[in-house]
């Protein structure tokens, strides 16, 4: 539902203190002639509750905009702090990550997204107003879904968008086309540009599984890791005997107009203490709303994740310490670098799901809009499996969320001096993420 709207009857009452008013009115003016009172008739608002869902965060907030096949995908970033420096360059290398057509493994589409800053930066300079980044579509071919606007694609959001809106834009999917993501991934890239610049904040993830080929999470450090070693293969996984495993088996299935799904794992390096609220903004649940809403996500695990059920209390509690800095830490990071949903300055680590493309060139039973079953077989350029370009979405929702909680810490816990007893300045670049554990 678009909107709704709530309304209440008045307050039992209510008509009758109304009356006593007028009545008393009516015996001041007869007994003071010089002495008037308008009295307006009580009206009952009505309460309207909107939800667009292309709106992320509160106080760094972006809204993304465009569809597949359209003239253009982008966004609006508000509340961007003045005076930083930024360009189109800062946005266009993970927007370079994210493009179709990069290699084999991806969809063939070609497109260039190239990105235009149209208002919110003069001179270089962020001026503090709302930013619209803009990116134009170039490569369409509507013709490829001629027979998708008639029968629905099996696990797709054609048949949902049909049953929340009773109409949608068939070409590339419309609103649900991971060409949405564009104007995250530009969004995300402001703000990995500022968390770097204020707090030494790094945000990176990487492909650690496709379909059966897992990586064992012991051969990435995750201290030492680098975008280098992200970006040395097609299919961003930092250990190089196992991308090509990862390479080998999307190929595979490729060829057969086939798709298989992946994992992708974020860490965020020198995360300032205490963002996060309780009880329902906590940093996990705010990171775990921002990944999951990425196109083709199925599952989030924090730290631990599941694999932490089978662990006892003494075995999964992370003891603490005080280093030689003399700052709390903890031995182990089993927490994922949160405690109570706010961030301990340990490394934050995430695991996001991503199914198989649904979109895939083999005969499947469906259904069409008039609810005759039939057999489709779906053309149009797809990947093969998403989890290679998913990896700069990963990280523009994770910086957009810290972003969002950095500012929202700022405000209301750093407004005053900190307590140095148990408090850090937020600006300050935090060593412990560049510490190995004890």
């Amino acid at each position: 539902m678009a909107s709704s709207s709530l309304s209440s009857k008045p307050f039992l009452g209510s008509a009758l203190r109304t009356e006593g008013l007028s009545g008393l009115c009516s015996d001041l003016q007869k007994s003071s002639p010089s002495v008037q009172f308008l009295v307006r008739p009580r009206t009952v608002k009505k309460l309207q509750v909107q939800a667009a869902g292309s709106t992320f965060g509160n106080y760094f907030r972006v809204t993304t905009y465009g569809e597949s096949h359209g003239g253009g995908v982008g966004c609006v970033i508000d509340g961007v702090p003045p005076r930083r420096p930024l360009s189109e360059a800062d946005l266009q290398a993970d927007l370079d990550r994210r493009r179709p057509g990069q290699s084999r493994i991806t969809t063939p589409r070609k497109e260039t997204d190239t990105c235009r800053i149209l208002s919110g930066v003069h001179e270089g300079l962020t001026t503090g107003t709302p930013i619209h980044v803009f990116v134009p579509n170039t490569d369409q071919r509507g013709r490829d879904y001629d027979e998708m606007s008639i029968a629905y694609r099996p696990s797709h959001a054609d048949l949902t968008y049909d049953m929340k809106y009773g109409i949608r834009s068939v070409q590339g999917g419309g609103r649900s086309s991971a060409r949405e993501t564009i104007g995250r991934v530009a969004a995300g890239a402001v703000a990995k540009k500022i968390l770097k610049d204020f707090s030494g904040t790094e945000v990176f993830a990487y492909v650690s599984q496709v379909h059966k080929v897992v990586l064992p999470e012991d051969l990435v450090d995750h201290y030492t890791l680098e975008l280098d070693q992200i970006e040395s293969n097609i299919v961003r996984c930092p250990d190089p005997e196992y991308a090509e495993k990862m390479i080998s088996a999307i190929d595979a299935v490729r060829v057969r107009g086939e798709s298989i799904g992946g994992v992708v794992t974020c860490i965020v390096r020198n995360c300032p203490r205490g963002l996060g609220s309780p009880v329902f903004d906590k940093l996990e649940a705010e990171l775990a709303k921002a990944c999951m809403s990425l196109p083709a996500t199925k599952g989030f695990e924090f730290g631990s994740g599941f694999a932490g059920t089978f662990l006892t209390g003494s075995e999964h509690n992370d003891e603490f310490y005080v280093d030689e800095q003399g700052r709390v830490r903890t031995r182990t990071n089993r927490s994922g670098g949160t405690q109570g949903g706010i961030s301990n300055g340990e490394i934050i680590n995430m695991r996001i799901a991503f199914k198989p493309t649904a979109t895939i060139a083999r005969k499947q039973n469906t259904v069409t809009r008039d609810k005759k079953e039939t057999e489709l077989i779906a053309r149009g350029r797809h990947d093969p499996c998403v989890v290679p370009r998913a990896v700069p979405m990963v990280e523009a929702g994770v910086a957009l969320v810290l972003m969002d909680q950095l500012m929202a810490q700022y405000a209301q816990c750093h407004l005053f001096p900190c307590n140095p007893d148990v408090q850090e300045p937020l600006s300050k670049v935090n060593p412990l993420s560049t510490m190995s554990l004890s």
